[in-house]
């Protein structure tokens, strides 16, 4: 063999072992992101409130029994930890035993709260899942809203179910008359949802201070002046993907979420973590 074969083979190894190396690190290092949301309906006593959101964790751990997660939220300090869906899919395994250990492992850190997103349903463990993290100290928000109150002040969190969820079910709509009903319309009001595509159409119009949602998963490959690469329900170059959205004067903000669905892979978009901190503002 020439020399310079064997220094272009070598080449092409190292490049190859080298890309392979980043790929395994950009799905696996977490990326631990502060942001905050100002609203004049903030309660006084909320102001600095806050609001750890994971989404689409989809059975993965970092480092064993997820400690490194674990640690990491910790690390933010929350007053209320927010599960967006899709803690597990149809990979997963011991995915009971998974919902049971993070949700005991993240209640024991701050109130923890959990709506469904589309792959609880679609593996048939959406109801089992919830039993099992409310045996663990987590709430399922299924279709309700929960008051939840601060040195005199309270907000309402309200949860839906993912639309995969029984025909049957409260729509969106009916949770947020039902809100107004119970409780009237002048406290501050968020909602946890999965499906970010829902929120330009539908969520919008609820009358929701801010929405949490995950499901994109940052749009798998992030590049330059795009929202991602792809998503699987919103085709190439979909929007709604990372970060904060206004659709007539509603907000939400998207988690680029912290797993994978299988085959799939991130490039560019470490998984992430966030911390979300209300202020009380204009």
């Amino acid at each position: 063999m020439k020399k310079t074969t064997a220094r272009r083979l070598a080449g092409t190894a190292l490049t190859l072992l080298t890309l392979a190396a980043f790929v395994r690190w950009d799905n696996n290092a977490l990326e631990l992101n502060r942001a905050e949301f100002s609203s004049s309906r903030l309660p006084d006593a909320f102001d600095g409130f806050v609001a750890v959101q994971l989404s689409d964790l989809h059975g993965k751990e970092f480092g064993e029994g997820n400690r490194r997660l674990l640690d990491a939220v910790a690390s933010l300090s929350p007053d209320l930890i927010a599960v967006t869906g899709d803690l597990v899919d149809e990979h997963t395994a011991r995915p009971l035993e998974y919902a049971a250990e993070v949700g005991g492992a993240l209640s024991a850190l701050a109130p923890t709260y959990y709506v469904t997103g589309n792959h609880e349903w679609a593996a048939r463990q959406a109801e089992d899942i919830c039993a099992a993290l409310e045996g663990a100290g987590v709430i399922c928000l299924r279709n309700q809203t929960v008051a939840i109150e601060r040195g005199g002040g309270r907000i309402l969190l309200s949860g839906i179910d993912d639309p995969n969820a029984y025909a049957d079910q409260k729509t969106p709509e009916d949770v947020a008359r039902e809100l107004l009903k119970t409780y009237g319309e002048d406290d501050f009001r968020l909602l946890l949802a999965h499906r970010n595509n829902l929120f330009p159409t539908e969520y919008y119009r609820l009358g929701y201070d801010l929405t949490l949602a995950g499901h994109a998963h940052g749009g798998l490959v992030r590049l330059p002046f795009t929202d991602g690469l792809i998503d699987p329900h919103q085709g190439f170059f979909p929007s709604y993907t990372a970060g904060f959205y206004t659709v007539e004067g509603q907000t939400m903000f998207v988690s680029r979420g912290l797993g994978n669905i299988f085959p799939s892979v991130r490039l560019f978009n470490r998984p992430e973590l966030v911390a979300l901190t209300l202020r009380r503002g204009s």
